[in-house]
């Protein structure tokens, strides 16, 4: 049945290719959407994630980064640092603010890392210097490329003249970035308060972050505190409840539109071949194997279709951020698992609709419309 499903798929050359192409490039638009939001989500928690924390305390109630001010009298550093099991505490200021250069403005997550801070420092560098000095910024680089900055020139961050210190990589999103001052320039800026907005936690070889942060929040007063994983998905959940509304329509959109030219596409591949069904017939196949056949062909016809959607899905996530650095795609191994269970439903529903149709014609009567 396999053979037999195999042979009158690629019977005609041309028609297998339109059919596949289609069903690629409609399978494509599906996995798109779904990757330009995973893509985003990776880049959000990007310095959470890279910073070299296991532990961040920040003021009593505030989870996450994203729409929220965190203020922590700077001695809660010290008190921190007290606690069994913790390595290294090191304050770090942020504020989300504008970077303006050239007439344009973009977006930043600025922090404030003090100078030969192991925690919180840039990373990804790809130009410049590994840390900002005095008066100077370290911004992503496609910031520059946009603005069509270089190392040395100045940008305006929390309304201040900065110099371009260096530039990184991969900080970046269709939203925002990530921008890193010196700890000093930053509380200058903001007029010389002694807050705090995080202290960034190392926990000691052998002990556990989880076991540390609970003993961080036992000991230290007015605080809230978070392993990097809990933080970290404190700060996705909040984004993605925020354009829960305009991600779903989208990827709604998206995904009806994709699927229904699967479906319809199938649909046609199937009636298209009505009069090898009809042979079928007349050769006294019974109409539970001409389904298995019809099906079989649908679902391989999907299961091409989808490798070739991938393809041009990866291909288009390497080109993509050559042209636009913010504008990542990642295709994660849930979408794809969600587009493949639901694709193939669909075709087997389109593939399966004719099928019933032509199993209950006189095998001539197939073979004369064909």
């Amino acid at each position: 049945m396999f053979r037999l499903a195999i042979k009158n798929l690629t019977q005609n050359k041309t028609r297998l290719i339109v059919s596949v192409g289609g069903l690629g490039l409609a399978l494509t638009l599906v996995l798109f959407f779904g990757a330009i939001f995973d893509g985003a989500m990776s880049r959000l928690t990007v310095y959470i994630d890279n910073a070299g924390a296991d532990v961040w305390v920040s003021q009593d109630g505030v989870r996450t980064m994203h729409m929220s001010a965190s203020f922590l009298p700077a001695s809660v550093t010290d008190e921190v640092e007290r606690v069994p099991g913790v390595k290294e505490a090191v304050p770090v200021l942020y504020a989300t603010d504008m970077i303006q250069a050239n007439g344009k403005e973009y977006i930043s997550y600025v922090f404030g890392v003090p100078d030969n801070a192991p925690l919180g420092r840039p990373g990804g560098i790809v130009e410049g210097a590994a840390m900002p000095g005095p008066g100077e910024v370290i911004i992503d680089h496609s910031i520059a490329a946009s603005a069509g900055l270089k190392v040395g020139d100045e940008v305006a961050v929390l309304g201040q003249q900065m110099k371009i210190a260096g530039f990184t990589s991969d900080t970046s999103s269709l939203v925002s970035s990530v921008s890193v001052v010196r700890f000093e320039d930053f509380a200058k800026a903001r007029g010389g308060n002694q807050a705090i907005s995080f202290v960034l936690v190392k926990v000691s070889p052998g002990e556990s972050p989880a076991v540390v942060a609970s003993r961080i929040s036992d000991s230290v007063s007015g605080v809230t505190v978070q392993t990097r994983q809990q933080f970290a998905s404190q700060e996705r959940k909040l984004v993605k409840d925020m354009s829960a509304d305009i991600i779903n329509i989208m990827n709604i959109a998206g995904f009806l539109t994709g699927l229904a030219v699967v479906a319809l596409t199938v649909y046609i591949a199937t009636i298209a071949r009505r009069k090898e069904y009809g042979v079928l017939k007349a050769m006294g196949v019974r109409n539970r194997l001409l389904y298995l056949v019809v099906l079989t062909q649908a679902l391989l016809s999907v299961a091409l279709g989808l490798a070739a959607g991938v393809a041009i899905t990866l291909l288009l996530s390497g080109l993509i951020p050559r042209f636009n650095e913010s504008m990542v795609l990642t295709l994660s191994f849930g979408s794809l698992l969600r587009v493949a269970v639901v694709s193939v439903f669909i075709a087997g529903l389109a593939a399966l609709l004719p099928a019933r149709q032509l199993a209950g014609l006189e095998p001539v009567a197939i073979i004369r419309r064909g």
